[in-house]
């Protein structure tokens, strides 16, 4: 590989590599990656054609440094999908908890509306479970309607009674066991809740007077 070739390959992994840094340091980690992994595979390949030992050092020193942030850009990402699935799923089954209580209840329930926003991350997860619940329910003689929206903040529960349940924490209340042989883990009645507020009140005292 002649010099001047060498070098424009030099050149080129130094820009790949300067953009890496700053698209990292703009938290754009997936565009970041990319970069590192094209800067990487440019500086390997100058290292492979470079005769000069001390330059050799040099470039196995950046190289290391580069593909160790990249490992932990990789880590990072990955542990923000497990995140979002875990979320996800969390509704979910917050979600399930709260429908099989109203059948257990001494109510009979024909008809539960949800309004809820769609988790972008994980929304596959999100649409496939509330529609497995939705199959489930019909067993119930129960309709399942589901709705999403994109300006929803509100945790609340309205039962056609007029009742309003608030709860700052949503679904999401109950605290972890210590194990999954812990007395409370399969009985959530037996579970300690996180500190939360609950407001209950009836639509007649939200009207306008």
């Amino acid at each position: 590989m002649s010099q001047s070739v060498l070098a424009g390959m030099e050149n080129s992994a130094v820009t790949v590599l300067k953009r890496a840094i700053e698209l990292d340091h703009e938290s754009r980690l997936q565009d970041a990656l990319v970069c590192y992994q094209e800067g990487i595979h440019l500086l390997m390949e100058v290292l492979k054609a470079t005769k000069d030992e001390a330059k050799k050092v040099h470039y196995r020193k950046k190289i290391a440094n580069y593909m160790d942030r990249a490992e932990k850009i990789k880590e990072q990402l990955n542990d923000l999908k497990e995140s979002n699935y875990f979320c996800s799923n969390i509704f979910v089954y917050n979600f399930l908890k709260f429908c099989e209580m109203l059948i257990k209840g001494p109510c009979s329930v024909k008809t539960i509306h949800l309004l809820t926003s769609l988790d972008n991350a994980g929304n596959a997860q999100q649409t496939s479970g509330l529609e497995e619940i939705k199959q489930s329910l019909q067993s119930y003689n129960i309709t399942l309607e589901v709705i999403y929206s994109s300006s929803i903040h509100d945790r609340e529960i309205r039962f056609n009674n007029g009742w309003i349940i608030k709860i700052g924490r949503g679904l999401d209340y109950f605290k972890k066991t210590q194990g999954r042989f812990s007395i409370g883990y399969c009985d959530f009645d037996l579970r300690h809740c996180h500190e939360t507020t609950v407001d209950i009140f009836h639509i007649k005292h939200t009207k306008n007077t």
